[in-house]
């Protein structure tokens, strides 16, 4: 009985520390922040010693909506850097108006529908008009910046094969919009930007990931619902050194604009966290047997809960402290007073658009929208899930007061 009770402290404190590591590792991360170099994540690059030598291709996955079509492509047209091709998958879209053209565009629309991001990224790998040495995968709804690609080759250049680019938000206007957008902010700082700084393996995105064409087609999917960046980052980060992060290449992204369309998001993700529970697990004992920390951090990222699930968890565990450990009470309390702090200051320091700090206040909104988003799992493991987007605008518009 003695064992017994000895087995269950010792299991009451692994799970205690688990979860207060996944708290405190931000913590640890912004003060690292301040002792790196504070240009790690932003090569020096000269434009006129860049070469048009890498040859991009740019897939991207439109699903039952041909809107974003026009203002998409026209933020393609107006790169400065000439050598990619474009290549939209139309699944299920009416194209009878979409016609370009410029060679560098490419329409294709797969009969019959895929309905699914996978198939129909392999779906435009198969119809390539030529070999790319790398691919930037993309979403109908993004615009890209006049720069994104000059910038991006440099960090080819530079030897990466990976390459997770910036993403900043097309719209902030709504409540939830910027909700959305913080959320982002702050796992950009910490999951990207801080490991960009330490050379350590940078999270990726569903959008905005540039790698080499070979080391994709390498990859093999058993679900093509889904979670496909789970999959692809599992195994980049086990088949390169480092998976880059490159604060200086934008591509803009639509945030959801309403609760509804967030609950929706939100399903879908968790999903994805607990169908993908394995790979993380798997990259996290790659990590261990071959000592990288870069992997480490990266699996145990993918083991994590989604945050609400993380502080429910953590009041839980707060509240049976009080009762049996007090001690533990008091050092749950200080962890999640630094653990909010901290947060204030990342939103505070790195939010780059107007209107974030003010939506903090509305955080209670969001974490009851993802618990109802909990309910809701049952309809992610047939249905596609697609978030609805609605604003359309021309990079033009969105970057007019950009510095020159």
């Amino acid at each position: 009985m003695e064992l017994i009770k000895t087995a269950g402290w010792l299991l009451f404190y692994l799970f205690n520390g688990i979860l207060a590591f996944y708290f405190l590792l931000p913590v640890i991360l912004f003060v690292l922040h301040f002792f790196t170099k504070k240009n790690a994540s932003k090569p020096v690059i000269e434009k006129k010693k860049i070469e048009y030598d890498i040859d991009f291709a740019a897939i991207v996955t439109a699903h039952q909506d041909a809107r974003f079509i026009p203002p998409l492509v026209d933020s393609f047209l107006k790169q400065s850097y000439k050598n990619f091709t474009l290549y939209i998958i139309a699944d299920d879209c009416n194209i009878d108006n979409v016609m370009y053209q410029d060679s560098r565009v490419v329409i294709l629309k797969p009969e019959p529908a895929l309905h699914s991001k996978i198939k129909s990224i392999n779906y435009a790998i198969d119809n390539f008009i030529k070999p790319h040495q790398a691919m930037v995968i993309f979403d109908s709804d993004n615009l890209v910046h006049p720069d994104y690609f000059y910038r991006l080759a440099n960090y080819f250049k530079k030897g990466f094969k990976v390459v997770q680019t910036h993403m900043l938000s097309k719209n902030i206007e709504s409540t939830f919009a910027r909700l959305d957008s913080v959320g982002h902010i702050y796992y950009t700082f910490t999951e990207r930007k801080v490991k960009m700084e330490l050379g350590l393996h940078s999270a990726i995105l569903g959008l905005g990931i540039a790698l080499n064409t070979e080391l994709y087609t390498a990859i093999r999917y058993q679900n093509t619902i889904g979670g496909f960046d789970k999959k692809l980052q599992s195994q980049l980060a086990i088949k390169v050194k480092q998976i880059a992060f490159a604060e200086d290449a934008i591509v803009f992204d639509e945030k959801i604009e309403d609760g509804a369309a967030l609950e929706k998001q939100r399903t879908r993700w968790i999903y994805a966290y607990f169908s993908h529970f394995a790979d993380g697990w798997n990259l996290f004992w790659a990590g261990i047997k071959s000592l990288s920390m870069g992997r480490i951090l990266l699996g145990a990222t993918m083991l994590r809960p989604p945050m609400f699930l993380l502080i429910l968890l953590a009041v839980i565990f707060m509240i049976i402290t009080l009762f049996i450990k007090p001690i533990i009470f008091l050092l749950w309390t200080a962890v999640l007073i630094l653990f909010s702090l901290n947060f204030v200051l990342i939103i505070a320091t790195q939010s780059l658009q107007k209107g974030m700090m003010a939506s903090l206040v509305f955080i209670p909104l969001m974490v009851i929208r993802q618990l109802k988003s909990l309910l809701k799992l049952k309809n992610a493991k047939s249905d596609f899930l697609k978030t609805e987007h609605k604003k359309i605008i021309y990079i033009d518009e969105l970057i007019k007061n950009e510095p020159t």
